[in-house]
């Protein structure tokens, strides 16, 4: 893809140029200026061919940078960041004295108008940094307010946005205190991957016989390549972040949005999801819980969907979402109480592990396919893991020991929950173990108490997305509240509307998960290196797109068909 060169650019001395010439930095930056607006033409086809980037080179953003990271959806990389990453709490709410700062979304442009070393303040990791990182942060900060940073001129594909209303940026690189070091990285992944999936892995051994292990870890297996393929994208080009980039250098403005929208549309399901496992895992808590209104009743699951939007909806109200990000890392703990719990209520509690099951159940199949590859949707976030990292070079690790991990946690809680309940397993575990055990109250609870503090951190990538779109006379916070309520209330209407856990969990891997993880990534990987490809490299992508399309049609049919035989 080739975009001209914009009229203004963003200049960041090297470190070489620091050290050795600190007198000399200006004249530097203007001789730079210069030669960069002489040579546009040369620099924009040099720059479109590009097809390996460095991670250690100095940060630069080349006229086609700018055109990734200025189309819609521009808030991706920052909402997809809070929901992946874990930041120390920093709690504040609408009716704070910066709302007159506040347009296109609370958290784009609670950083306007502020300077580099505030904005890292705001950012600051959970564990102290070491002396090292400190001194190297120092440094940084000192070379932030000598350099000029001047802002590329916009040009997005949706809406034009006002000089006023950019948000900051600082380069492709993001500040020390943002990176994530192994530890972190894979914390992150896994926080990102075990989520809700976990609970239906033994209802989909259920559907699928004891085979379908063997589709997790195929699924495992793909999912791991697809992701190392996302890096190769990522390292193709300058500029590229995330997963929206990747479309657009892929298949331009066009495979940009759609690529957003799917992106998008998953989060939205997976909130769906999140209301529909309230309401079942609070129902088994309170069965007899109801209310009354005049003539109409509602029964505990409509009562509990409810309650649990009144609960969440304020929290997507929030300014800074730090604190439920700092919260939500309890994912990775609740994940593991769940399966601790589950083998303590067969060994210790004595329910047994006396199940045989079937190897397979051919007419399962599609389901189980579907519910396997919800278990594998993060290659939303994985680009944006990547992009943060200190040493780039271990992301192939950090993902093979993430999803190595989360199939570990998948494959234990599946073998144990059909081996205690057999032909009886739910669509969700908890809802299986017995009521009068306190290991039960514990799982459940657990599993209830996650989701609120998910939701949303799930939410606002969308919300923030949709606010981009908003005129500019209509960006004021009232408005912003009022599309992130209307988009909660949505999803609770169609909670209530389709409450099949299972079955809705089925068609969101097969439909959305097949294309994020699996279709999209080997498709976007040819177009952009197809020059540069193996044979085997063009053959391992042609096989997982026929895998993916094969199984996103069988298990969206199938699906489908589940959940209308309901209704009838």
């Amino acid at each position: 893809m080739r975009s001209s060169v914009s009229e203004r650019s963003l200049i960041i001395e090297s470190d070489d140029d620091d050290d050795d010439h600190p007198q000399s930095q200006p004249s530097a930056a203007r001789r730079r200026r210069r030669r960069h607006e002489d040579g546009s033409g040369s620099e924009s086809d040099s720059g479109s061919g590009s097809d390996s980037s460095s991670p250690c080179a100095t940060p630069r953003i080349p006229p086609t940078a700018a055109s990734y990271t200025q189309q819609w959806p521009q808030s991706y990389r920052q909402s997809i960041d809070i929901l992946s990453s874990v930041q120390s709490p920093n709690l504040s709410f609408l009716g704070t004295p910066t709302l007159s700062r506040l347009s296109n979304s609370f958290i784009t442009n609670s950083f306007r108008g502020k300077t580099p070393e505030i904005i890292s303040n705001l950012v600051k990791p959970l564990l102290r940094p070491t002396t090292s990182d400190d001194r190297q942060h120092q440094q940084q900060e000192e070379k932030q307010k000598s350099s000029q940073y001047l802002l590329p001129s916009r040009k997005p594909s949706l809406q034009q946005i006002p000089e006023d209303q950019k948000p900051l940026l600082v380069a492709h690189e993001v500040s020390t205190y943002q990176k994530c070091s192994y530890t972190q990285a894979v914390v992150n992944g896994i926080n990102v991957l075990c989520g809700v999936g976990i609970l239906s892995t033994p209802y989909a051994i259920k559907q699928g016989g004891w085979v379908g292990l063997v589709i997790l870890c195929l699924f495992a297996l793909l999912a791991w390549y697809t992701g190392v393929l996302l890096r190769r994208c990522l390292d193709s080009k300058e500029g590229l972040e995330t997963y929206p980039d990747i479309g657009h250098a892929a298949f331009g403005t066009t495979g940009r949005i759609l690529i957003s929208i799917i992106l998008y549309v998953e989060l939205y399901a997976c909130c769906i999801e999140y209301l529909i496992l309230e309401s079942d895992n609070l129902s088994k808590l309170f069965p007899n819980a109801h209310l009354a209104i005049g003539n109409l009743t509602l029964n505990s699951h409509v009562f509990f969907a409810i309650l649990t939007t009144i609960i969440v909806m304020p929290t997507t109200w929030l300014r800074d979402l730090s604190c439920l990000s700092y919260l939500s890392a309890g994912g990775v703990i609740a994940s593991i109480l769940g399966v601790i719990c589950l083998f303590w209520a067969g060994a210790v509690d004595n329910v047994g592990f006396e199940n045989k099951g079937t190897a397979l159940n051919l007419p399962g199949i599609p389901i189980a396919i579907g519910l396997y590859g919800y278990c594998y949707s993060g290659h939303g976030v994985f680009p944006n893991i990547y992009s943060s990292l200190k040493n780039r070079n271990q992301f192939p690790s950090i993902l093979f020991t993430c999803i190595g991990l989360s199939t570990i946690l998948y494959a234990g809680a599946a073998v144990m929950g059909y081996k205690m309940f057999g032909e009886a397993t739910k669509s969700q575990f908890t809802l299986n173990l017995p009521e009068n055990l306190v290991v039960s109250k514990v799982a459940v609870w657990t599993t209830v108490a996650n989701p609120i503090t998910k939701y949303a951190l799930t939410i606002i990538p969308l919300a923030m997305s949709l606010e981009e779109l908003l005129p500019p006379n209509q960006q004021k916070y009232s408005n912003i509240i009022m599309v992130r309520s209307a988009l909660v209330v949505s999803t609770l209407l169609i909670a209530l509307s389709v409450p099949f856990f299972g079955l809705v969990m089925a068609l969101v891997g097969s439909l959305l998960t097949m294309l994020v993880t699996y279709i999209l990534p080997c498709a976007c990987f040819l177009a952009i290196l197809k020059r540069k490809a193996t044979w085997h490299q063009v053959a391992a992508c042609s096989f997982i797109i026929v895998v993916g399309v094969s199984c996103a049609c069988v298990g969206t049919y199938s699906s489908l068909s589940r959940i209308i035989q309901n209704y009838t």
